[in-house]
Formats: C-alpha cells, sequence, structure tokens
C-alpha cells in the first residue's frame, strides 16, 4: 500500500469513465472534440490545486507549472489524455477488484472474457493488490489515464507540502497521442525544460529510452469499374489487387504476431473500399532507420510489381513519417535516464530498460530537442478488452516522479 492508493483509485476510475478516444481519420487537432472533456477537466482541477502558469494551447496540451523550492534543473512530466481507436472506448464502466486473490477476473459485459494469470503472467505477481479492469465490452484507458492520474496525484501533492524540494516541474498533458500527432512543433519551446518524462509505460522498474522508428504507410489503389453482367475483359477489380499485395507480404515473417524483441513489421492496419478502388493503411516499424527504410522499399516494390502485371489500374503509395527511435539523441544525453535509474534504486526498485515496441510523445519530443524517456504506470494488456493496472503499482509510479523531483533538488 502507498499512501496515494485511494486517490489514484477515485483519479483513475472517474477519469476512465470519460470518453477522450482519439481519431486517426479526422484532420482536426485534437482530432476528436471528446477529448476536451479531460483538457478542460484538468485545466480546471490544477487551477483549483494551486498550480501556475495554467493554460490549454490552441493545439490541444494543458501546459502547468509546480514553482520550484530549490534549484535545479526544469523537468516536465507527460501524460497523454486520448484512448486508442483500436477498440471501443465510449461508456467505459471501470470495475475495482480489492484484494485481488490470484484467480481469474470475469467480466459483467463479457461473460465469455476471461483475465487470468495464464494469459496475463504479470497479473500473478499482484496478490492482495486492488485491480482496476473495464467491464468487458471497452477499453479501460489506464493508456494513458493512469499517467494521468499519477501526475496529477503527485502534482497535488508537491503543492500542498511546500517543504517537499524540488526544482521547477512543468506538466504537459497531450492529446493524439495514439494516432501519432500529440506532439505540436511549439510544444518544446512551450514546455521549457531542460528535459522530461511520459509516464506511458507497464511494469513496475520499467525506464524505457529506445523505441521503434515508425512510418505510416497509405496505398491506394483504382480500378476499372463495370457492370458484372458485361465485365469481361473490362473490369479490373481493386479488391482482388488488393488481395495479391495482401498475400505478397511476408506474412509469416514481418508481421506483428510472428515478430518480438527488436524484430520490426510491417502491419495493414485497416482496409475500406470496393471493387473499383481500395485504401490500404499500414504501419512499418524497426528499431533501426535503414530497417525501417527497407521496409517501406519492401511495400513499394509490391505495389510496383502488381501495377506492372495489371497496368490498367493505377497503385499510389503514400509514407510518412511518425517519429524515430529516441535513444539516437538519448544516448548521447543520458541525464534523464540516469535520474530515473537513480530514483527508482533509492525506492528499492531494480530498474529496467527494455526497448519499446511502440513509441510514445517522448520519441518525438526527443527527437526534436527535448530528452524524453519513458516511465512505467503499471497499465496492462493495452488496448483490449482485457486492459488492467494495479492501483498499488500506480502509486509506486507516483513515488517515482517525487523521487525524482526530490533528487534533481540535489
Amino acid at each position: 500500500m502507498t499512501q496515494f492508493d485511494a486517490e489514484l483509485e477515485t483519479r483513475l476510475t472517474r477519469y476512465a469513465a470519460i470518453d477522450s478516444q482519439s481519431d486517426e481519420d479526422s484532420p482536426s487537432a485534437p482530432s476528436t472534440q471528446v477529448q476536451f472533456g479531460m483538457l478542460n477537466l484538468l485545466r480546471d482541477e490544477l487551477t483549483a490545486m494551486g498550480a501556475q502558469d495554467v493554460t490549454l494551447t490552441d493545439y490541444g496540451v494543458v501546459l502547468a507549472t509546480i514553482p520550484a523550492t530549490a534549484q535545479g534543473p526544469t523537468i516536465a512530466f507527460l501524460a497523454h489524455v486520448d484512448t486508442a481507436p483500436a477498440f471501443a472506448a465510449t461508456g467505459v464502466k471501470p470495475r475495482v477488484h480489492r484484494g485481488y486473490n490470484g484467480g481469474a477476473i470475469s467480466f459483467p459485459e463479457a461473460p465469455a472474457l476471461v483475465l487470468s494469470p495464464d494469459t496475463s503472467p504479470e497479473l500473478g505477481k499482484k496478490l492482495g493488490h486492488t485491480i482496476i479492469t473495464a467491464s468487458g465490452d471497452t477499453l479501460l484507458g489506464a493508456d494513458d489515464k493512469a499517467g494521468v492520474a499519477i501526475l496529477m496525484t503527485a502534482a497535488r501533492h508537491m503543492l500542498t507540502h511546500p517543504e517537499l524540494k524540488h526544482p521547477k516541474i512543468r506538466l504537459a498533458f497531450t492529446p493524439d497521442e495514439e494516432i501519432g500527432r500529440g506532439v505540436d512543433k511549439r510544444l518544446p519551446a512551450d514546455i521549457g525544460a531542460d528535459f522530461a518524462y511520459t509516464f506511458d509505460g507497464s511494469s513496475v522498474g520499467e525506464i524505457e529510452y529506445e523505441s521503434f522508428s515508425a512510418d505510416g504507410a497509405q496505398v491506394k489503389i483504382t480500378g476499372v469499374s463495370a457492370h458484372p453482367g458485361w465485365a469481361k475483359g473490362k473490369l479490373v477489380n481493386a479488391l482482388h489487387l488488393a488481395a495479391q499485395l495482401i498475400t505478397a507480404l511476408p506474412l509469416t515473417t514481418m508481421s506483428p504476431e510472428v515478430t518480438q524483441g527488436r524484430d520490426g513489421f510491417i502491419h495493414l492496419t485497416d482496409m475500406s473500399g470496393t471493387a473499383a478502388e481500395v485504401t490500404l493503411r499500414f504501419i512499418l516499424r524497426d528499431f533501426e532507420r535503414q530497417g525501417l527504410a527497407e521496409k517501406g522499399a519492401l511495400l513499394r516494390q509490391i505495389c510496383g510489381q502488381i501495377a506492372a502485371l495489371e497496368p490498367r489500374a493505377t497503385v499510389d503509395v503514400t509514407i510518412r513519417p511518425q517519429y524515430r527511435n529516441m535513444r539516437y539523441w538519448l544516448e548521447t544525453d543520458m541525464r534523464p535516464v540516469t535520474l530515473a535509474q537513480n530514483a527508482c534504486r533509492t525506492l528499492g526498485i531494480t530498474p529496467v530498460s527494455k526497448p519499446i515496441r511502440g513509441g510514445t510523445d517522448g520519441s518525438r519530443l526527443t527527437e526534436m530537442g527535448l530528452p524524453t524517456p519513458n516511465l512505467f504506470t503499471g497499465m496492462q494488456e493495452i488496448h483490449g478488452p482485457l486492459e488492467w493496472v494495479s492501483v498499488q503499482d500506480m502509486g509506486v509510479a507516483t513515488n517515482l516522479c517525487l523521487t525524482i523531483a526530490k533528487l534533481a533538488a540535489k
């Protein structure tokens, strides 16, 4: 148990019930209006607890300052308010399981769904913990409302205990992290910190300073439409060409379901269209720039081959950068990583650093000049209905945040 458990439970269950899902197909920034439900709430709560310089920027980020009580570098702590568009996230009904007994957890909205240590081994380590899940038909949204709850709890504690020594702290709550659009080009300067941390990681002890490099790809296949009764020699079915593209991909060696560790992948995320025209969206991932470039080249090559075999069709490929491995920059300035590792050890936790098979706002911020490793929150099984988090793990993360601030004052 930590002194923050009750507050963390209250905050997470309240925040999780607020719909704040992002939308990759939306051109607006933030991508969804519902995210302002969280953003406006956090702005108001920070103002009420006495934070300074509380602002909601025109690009949808809540910024605030906790004034310094000691000398030291300016540190920023970040979390994102949006939840992943990968699964339903409207009408979230958080469920609190106190004194977890090590058995299976069932879900009232999905009787066939079971969460157990057999499929989620980390759960088996949480005997006696307070576990929070959703009800079975939605995400929980602990990614990253666990991070939001942790930072709001730490902020309240620092503001109500001015005797605690810490340098100037900047807080930032961002939208659209899940769709790779959470970092506006103005954000690093607006934060104004020497370095930063995202609280957007998983198991206790994780300090992540290496992430995927990422590109997004779109393939648009335009065929030739014709009435199927008189289609001989005329129809070019875009759906058939899309099927050829999918089949030609290295599905057994380079898709998410067959890769792990440092393996990268090409992942088809969605496909829509008709026999006349089809749009396919992919994400390309690799830990190295060269590997990422090779995956983009492979996708272009396959599309070129399909276009060559059916010259009446057009196959257009667009690849756009998303983020790059934060290691490229952090390995030249390990101050924030070392500080977080020392804070873990101060709390009796062994720090663990493994490559993230994903990315965070910290990936972009680091690339843009603000070193920003990623720290644990306790969230597990994210982006699906089995998502869960331990309140006690969130308490440890809150203490980590406070300890980083304390050590920076030295």
